[in-house]
């Protein structure tokens, strides 16, 4: 078997894998990074610029619609939508991304990459041994549930599900999370019959209630049918699909999407041959360094601390620093990192709920306002459903938490990542003072409605 030998080695090209070769490269150190799909992973292609660019028409047309003097058509461009969302993920052609790791000295090596033992990887008939360091950043997969039929009747994951080239007639779909409630609204918008079947009581289980309450208020006004506190027994396709759900009743459709979570791609990776579970997330300490190995590393959903596209690229960039002998230390982690739902409304969310703040026991006070209750606000169109709310450690004087709903808030929620990340006090806060006028000046009236 043919041998390269490398300083590092990372398996897998999604976002976190290219941040980590990357920042490696342009520092000097020879890597070799093995993908067998897509240099750039899920979230460049299937995921989160797919889902971005389906959903971005339909909140041009709904803010058109509350702002006077803006001709809107009542349907979307379907062609014209789907063409869009096509050259954005570049017709699923890689061959954009990979110069941005050549540029940077990075060795690509197409196939599917296994660790063989330590610092060892091999590909096909290669061998790559690893100097430094080996990284896994597999990534996840949609995890499908072990339903009768529900494997044979062809599902669509979010693979499908944002590059479908037409509109189903009839769309199903399983799971009330963020892919879930970003696919209704996307596919209804373009004239899909949406019914989204869900075992709990409500959307965005993870957000606070008034979050999910107001995006299941907006997919209803698409028309999509809600099925709170459902499950589903069994699935069969003959042509349509069938899901016959426990307790009684049925759901026909054409299409049918699973979206009830994720699973570390680490089945066949080669686990095994350096101790750990395959098929399991890689568990790794705050340098993302796997434990009693310190040669291996794991970035992104592979190790399940956080699985969100930024968040992965951030473990990557800490995980590069450690390699090169840096002391490093996860600060912004798990349930509390920062993250945006793009429906419209949109939910931004930083730092604890309410819920998890009282459970860690914090003294905590919330205070909320209307997210367009603002001068700024009154551009996006009256009438924009939204809410801002800031969870506060009432002892040290900082936030702890935010959660931002309404149109178009994505941008608005890194000033609360920052508050939070850097416990910046209250009486601090008070005075950075926003633009007049501008939707930012919502942190004036929270901090007003706190009492400063």
């Amino acid at each position: 078997m043919a041998e390269r030998a490398f300083d590092v080695i990372v398996i897998g090209a999604g976002a976190p894998g290219e941040v980590i070769a990357g920042r490696l490269g342009e520092a000097g150190v020879s890597v070799a990074i093995v993908e067998e799909r897509l240099v750039g992973g899920e979230c460049s292609f299937y995921a989160c610029m797919p889902s971005k660019a389906l959903l971005r028409p339909l909140e041009i047309r709904a803010e058109a619609a509350r702002v006077k003097g803006v001709r809107v058509d009542d349907e979307l461009d379907v062609p014209v939508v789907l063409a869009r969302r096509d050259e954005v993920i570049h017709d699923l052609d890689d061959s954009t991304q990979v110069p941005w790791l050549t540029d940077r000295g990075v060795t690509l090596v197409r196939g599917h990459g296994r660790l063989d033992g330590e610092r060892r990887v091999t590909v096909g008939d290669e061998a790559l041994v690893a100097r430094k360091a080996v990284v896994v950043a597999t990534g996840s997969a949609a995890a499908i549930p072990p339903l009768p039929g529900l494997a044979e009747s062809r599902p669509w994951t979010n693979i499908e599900a944002t590059t479908a080239k037409q509109v189903p007639g009839r769309l199903a779909i399983l799971g009330g999370g963020v892919v879930g409630v970003e696919m209704a609204q996307a596919w209804a918008a373009l004239g899909s019959q949406v019914t989204l079947v869900h075992r709990g009581d409500r959307l965005i289980e993870r957000e606070v209630p008034f979050a999910g309450e107001q995006v299941a208020d907006a997919l209803r006004e698409y028309g999509v049918d809600l099925r709170f506190e459902t499950s589903v027994a069994s699935v069969a396709r003959n042509g349509a699909v069938t899901l016959e759900l426990e307790g009684g009743g049925s759901v026909e459709a054409d299409e049918l999407l699973v979206a009830i979570g994720r699973a570390p791609r680490t089945a066949d990776v080669g686990l095994d041959t350096v101790g750990l579970e395959p098929g399991k997330h890689v568990q790794v300490d705050e340098s993302l360094r796997v434990p009693g190995k310190d040669w291996l590393y794991a970035v992104g959903d592979v190790n399940g601390r956080a699985l969100l596209t930024h968040m992965g690229k951030y473990q990557a960039r800490l995980a590069a620093d450690a390699i090169m002998g840096k002391s490093v230390r996860l600060r912004s982690d798990g349930d509390a990192s920062p993250r945006v739902i793009f429906t419209d409304p949109q939910v931004g969310a930083v730092g604890l709920t309410l819920a998890a703040a009282e459970e860690a026991g914090l003294p905590v006070r919330t205070v909320e306002v209307d997210t367009g209750g603002n001068a700024g606000g009154s551009f996006v169109g009256k009438n924009a459903p939204g809410t801002a709310r800031l969870v506060v450690d009432e002892d040290r004087r900082i936030v702890v938490g935010a959660t931002i709903t309404g149109a178009e808030i994505a941008e608005a929620l890194h000033a609360a990542t920052v508050a939070v990340v850097s416990e910046v006090p209250l009486d601090d806060l008070w005075h950075a003072v926003p633009a007049f006028p501008t939707r930012s000046e919502l942190w004036l009236r929270l901090l007003e409605a706190y009492g400063l």
